[in-house]
């Protein structure tokens, strides 16, 4: 499907904008928006479907609630790639999906949809970037509209520093407009109120697509109480004592805390700790959905230019793998418990089978995933996170080391005083 088809925009019939919650997603919608607009569909025909908290597009509760709208068209923005059923069951809509998160083949997409995806395009670009190329040549007016719109939602996923050299396209004239702390400073209030425990990602659309944007989302009141909001519970946060998997290369964080810090405060840490072997931070928030455990997993910024490169999706997935499987529920071995022989029964599906589609999503650099409490705390023995690399080896029947590991190996010592339990403690 493309925008200038006949049947699209000029068709004057619903359409339906499903963009994700963040800067980029949003971003993505507003350009949309536009060149909808632009092109000539009626703005009363264009509806925008925001997700529930903690929820994919993909959940048959999301499918029925876009469905109830029986729209012609639908744009989904930025919303992950995975292989499913379609997005609504109804056979005439047409799908299109705007992506840019890890797609190992073409056909990890919803069935009877179109897709564009910057996945296996390096440098790949955001899927605000990836509409705003798609759209800007619809319409004289596009790039002087929407480019602003193209670096809030670039900004929002690749960082402030990016710098705009091909293949990226020249945004200097954007610059020239728009200062570039001026798009910083609306990144950071536009990924505020989803980051609350309200949620309110309305109020940053709404911000988005106000006549006078960007400049009067510096001043709304809404997004700056929302900023400050999660600012506070990020500091309450950030300070929890982190626990290495036995190899060292995981540092895990756990908090528990109704609003979306985790992903910010794993890309603290990433930025911050440093050791040999690490190769990645994880923040798990077990406060965040009822009964789940929402993480996220960053590369440690020691990590990268190292010879092997970090693939988070793929070290998840061999955690995962690692769980010994029965066959129909056999024993899986004898456990002794208070003097009694007890029977352990090994589940007949792996780990990975079991952590649901919503495991090691996102992007190989930046993963993360919503699954059940039993299977994260499955996951968290797998990694061995919390046991000591000497007593690691004698479990796998390896000679184990000397009493304490050495600092360099990337486990803290636990014959030092000085170690970072004790200054997480302190800065509690």
């Amino acid at each position: 499907m493309h925008l200038t088809h006949p049947n699209s925009a000029k068709a004057n019939k619903k359409t339906l904008i499903v963009p994700d919650k963040d800067a980029d997603g949003l971003s993505s919608g507003a350009i949309l928006r536009h060149t909808l607009m632009l092109l000539g569909l009626d703005e009363s025909l264009i509806t925008v479907h925001l997700l529930a908290k903690s929820s994919t597009v993909h959940s048959p509760t999301e499918s029925a609630l876009m469905a109830s709208h029986k729209p012609a068209y639908i744009f989904v923005l930025d919303q992950g790639s995975r292989r499913s059923p379609p997005l609504i069951p109804d056979p005439t809509t047409v799908s299109l999906i705007i992506d840019h998160h890890h797609a190992p083949s073409a056909s990890d997409f919803p069935a009877s949809s179109s897709h564009a995806t910057a996945s296996n395009s390096p440098p790949v670009a955001t899927a605000s970037l990836l509409t705003h190329h798609i759209c800007t040549p619809l319409h004289p007016s596009l790039p002087s509209l929407t480019s602003w719109l193209a670096v809030v939602g670039t900004h929002g996923d690749l960082g402030t520093s990016l710098k705009w050299q091909a293949p990226f396209p020249d945004m200097s004239q954007t610059f020239k407009t728009h200062k570039k702390g001026t798009l910083n400073a609306v990144v950071s209030l536009l990924n505020a109120p989803r980051r609350t425990p309200a949620y309110d990602v309305l109020s940053a659309w709404k911000a988005l697509t106000a006549p006078d944007a960007p400049a009067s989302i510096l001043t709304n009141p809404r997004l700056l109480a929302a900023k400050q909001e999660v600012a506070a519970e990020v500091n309450r946060c950030t300070h929890t004592a982190p626990q290495f998997s036995a190899d060292g290369k995981v540092a895990v964080f756990r908090i528990r805390s109704g609003a979306q810090v985790h992903p910010l405060i794993a890309t603290r840490w990433a930025g911050t700790l440093k050791s040999n072997v690490l190769e990645w931070v994880m923040c798990a928030n077990e406060g965040y959905a009822e009964g789940k455990v929402n993480f996220s997993c960053r590369v440690a910024k020691c990590a990268k230019g190292r010879e092997v490169e970090v693939d988070i999706i793929r070290a998840l997935k061999g955690y995962a793998e690692l769980a010994p499987v029965g066959d129909d529920g056999r024993d899986g071995g004898d456990v002794g418990g208070e003097g009694l022989e007890k029977k352990q029964v090994l589940p007949s599906t792996s780990l990975l089978e079991r952590v649901g589609e919503d495991f090691a999503r996102g992007h190989v650099q930046a993963s993360g995933g919503i699954v059940g409490r039993e299977e994260f705390e499955e996951l968290m023995g797998l990694m061995q996170v919390g046991v000591k690399k000497s007593a690691a080896k004698k479990e796998a029947g390896e000679k184990s080391g000397s009493a304490s590991t050495k600092k360099k190996g990337g486990i803290v010592d636990s014959g030092q005083k000085n170690t970072l339990t004790s200054y997480f403690g302190k800065a509690a």
